[in-house]
């Protein structure tokens, strides 16, 4: 009878349509490890982010939830292996809001664009600061906006590369200024840095994570956030939108991502455990630690995520095309 009842299931499932199939495997999700794809470095903020969510999602889960860093060409490496996953849910990632502006950086991505993936939601979003060498004459950030314009291109700004958070910053201060400057490009922020606490170049636009202790120290000079509110952790920094740049807003945010064609089923669960990671006090706590703070819910969602993705392509679309700048 057994036998008998084993080969009935067998052959139920055999008839059953693709999308029942796919129904069933969502009802069961997840049934073993899901791995988290970051398409960056070990040990850099991304990476930080997602080790820290994954604990309370693999207890929302039910099922481990392990780290893998595939990094590379702006992320687009790992991305294109999520893009090529089975749709399942066994397969998620953490991105930079560069899954975003890559579309408008590359002529040609290895998995077309950000349409070949299910958003999940909106993880974290992390302020800029503005900061200059410790002995650039300005002193607050109305002087420094003066100083730009008055001095043009002699002022020299770093950035981590085209088509990165720094590099968009500065374009965007630029043109709201509409005042060239000498851009010098990194192979990342981390020499960028080292080049401004050196007194090498002048300014440059980064994550708080990054600048906030050097702030702190006094080697560099904090002259404004590039966020549209204040930073709790820097109170007393002002937001260029203050400073006389209406409008101004550069943040770097993380979406969570699966592949296109994801089971609602499925997505919804992983919402849920993210939901559940972000209001998690330790993950709280930890990420207030790293001067970055957890999505509201409501962009915590595919909804949510997608609006930001919209946003940001609509934001930064007409300044690219303008400057003609591509990462390939």
């Amino acid at each position: 009878m057994l036998i008998r009842g084993s080969l009935l299931a067998l052959a139920t499932l055999a008839v059953l349509t693709p999308g029942a199939r796919t129904l069933m495997a969502a009802d069961a999700y997840p049934s073993r490890v899901v791995t988290m794809i970051v398409p960056y470095a070990a040990g850099g903020p991304t990476d930080t982010v997602a080790r820290l969510i994954n604990e309370p999602m693999t207890r929302s889960l039910g099922q481990q939830v392990v780290v893998e860093n595939v990094g590379g060409a702006s992320g687009t490496i790992g991305a294109a292996r999520v893009a090529k996953a089975d749709p399942d849910g066994y397969t998620l990632m953490l991105h930079t809001s560069a899954q975003a502006t890559n579309d408008l950086l590359y002529r040609k991505l290895p998995y077309g664009s950000h349409a070949a993936f299910a958003p999940i939601g909106v993880v974290t979003v992390t302020p800029m600061t503005l900061v200059g060498k410790a002995d650039l004459p300005p002193n607050s950030a109305g002087e420094v906006l003066d100083y730009i314009r008055t001095n043009k291109n002699k002022v020299t700004y770093g950035n981590a590369g085209v088509g990165g958070p720094s590099h968009l910053c500065g374009m965007l201060l630029m043109s709201m200024l509409d005042t060239p400057m000498t851009l010098v490009p990194y192979k990342g922020t981390g020499p960028a840095l080292t080049d401004l606490l050196g007194g090498h170049i002048d300014l440059i636009c980064d994550q708080a994570i990054n600048t906030i202790s050097h702030i702190k120290s006094g080697k560099l000079k904090a002259y404004a956030v590039a966020s549209q509110s204040r930073v709790a952790a820097l109170p007393d920094l002002p937001t260029l939108d203050e400073a006389g740049l209406k409008g101004f807003e550069t943040t770097v945010w993380l979406g969570m991502y699966a592949p296109k064609d994801t089971p609602k089923a499925v997505v919804d669960k992983v919402v849920t455990a993210l939901h559940a990671a972000l209001q998690d006090p330790k993950v709280v706590e930890r990420l207030a630690d790293l001067v970055t703070e957890p999505a509201p819910l409501d962009r915590a969602t595919p909804e949510g995520l997608q609006a930001t993705e919209d946003a940001e392509i609509a934001k930064w679309k007409p300044l690219i095309e303008k400057a003609g700048v591509y990462a390939d």
